[in-house]
């Protein structure tokens, strides 16, 4: 989600968007252009690149026009201008212009820093747009779709949306917008599922929940799936250790509420029930034949190995098997 600054009128004079997330950039300036549209349906929108944005071209984008009309301009990608251009823009912030809103794109970081700090000096209303990289801020995203919406769906249908659709925050907001439009009440699981079970069968943490459940033919067709869909093999890894280690971590954990345990082992409730669920056949032996399963893989997928694939499979069967220890006595 993007972060806004105190001051968050639209339609400031200067507004900064920092990052490098497309579609919270893209947004930033929708924002930006509805509102001005509010207030004169006849603004007048320019939309530049830094090839498009030359010395001089700012002056006269921004100078008095005869009919005082309400304009926007984007400058998109502020870090690449050139030299020249970014005196212009530095000289049009100490006195912007009336009834005229820049929005400044920028990618963050050291390339054009003099023009990122200007801005800010000069108090620009700045949009935080960064590259969403961890699954929480995606799962944070999904649900914050929703609120937004003002529809209600399940921390389980969020998880298995993020697990499906993966990290592309485009396919997710238009996932949401889909769902929202067609389903009815609450979107759980299930509906998920029912819309995206073709790629939530390629998910890593698929194929890592069929295995510590200990579905082995499920899981290598998970597996196989996956591959087969370009989902690098690395991802899959980490989803089988995650997968594994909760078992471990809930299995040592003393008894308590869903609630409780969250708080404790730092898991949401609701995976608190289904980790339960999935660990009725293990030991602490298996938890640690799986552990070293899954090292083995990881060390395989990453160079130490001549099959990727082969390791792959071998972690799986070894987690499946150590899934139904117990049962084994």
């Amino acid at each position: 989600m993007a972060r806004k600054t105190a001051s968050d009128d639209p339609l400031a004079p200067v507004t900064l968007a920092v990052g490098q997330e497309d579609l919270l950039l893209d947004r930033a300036v929708q924002e930006v252009v509805a509102a001005a549209k509010v207030a004169d349906a006849d603004t007048d929108v320019r939309d530049l690149t830094p090839d498009q944005l030359q010395p001089g071209t700012l002056a006269e984008l921004t100078s008095p026009s005869l009919f005082a009309e309400r304009k926007v301009v984007v400058v998109r990608n502020a870090q690449d201008l050139s030299a020249d251009t970014v005196k212009d823009v530095k000289g049009y912030l100490g006195a912007p212009a009336e009834e005229i809103t820049l929005v400044l794109l920028h990618a963050g970081g050291a390339k054009g820093k003099g023009l990122l700090d200007a801005a800010r000096k000069a108090g620009a209303r700045e949009v935080a747009c960064p590259k969403m990289t961890k699954p929480a801020d995606r799962l944070a995203f999904v649900r914050n779709e929703f609120r937004t919406a003002g529809r209600s769906a399940t921390p389980e249908a969020c998880q298995a949306l993020v697990d499906a659709l993966g990290s592309d925050l485009r396919e997710l907001a238009s996932a949401v917008s889909q769902l929202v439009a067609d389903i009815e009440g609450t979107i759980d699981e299930a509906v998920v599922g029912r819309y995206y079970t073709g790629r939530a069968e390629a998910s890593s943490f698929t194929v890592a929940d069929r295995a510590v459940e200990g579905r082995t033919a499920e899981a290598l067709e998970a597996l196989r799936w996956s591959l087969s869909t370009g989902v690098a093999p690395v991802l899959i890894t980490s989803a089988l250790a995650q997968g594994v280690r909760a078992i471990g971590k809930l299995s040592s954990a003393r008894g308590g509420r869903p609630a409780d345990l969250a708080r404790e082992l730092g898991m949401p409730p609701w995976k608190i029930d289904r980790v339960r669920q999935q660990m009725r056949g293990w030991t602490p032996d298996g938890v640690a034949a799986a552990l070293r399963a899954v090292a083995e893989a990881d060390a395989g997928v990453k160079g130490a190995g001549d099959d990727p694939e082969y390791a792959l499979e071998k972690a799986v069967v070894t987690i499946a098997r150590a899934a139904r220890s117990r049962g084994r006595g």
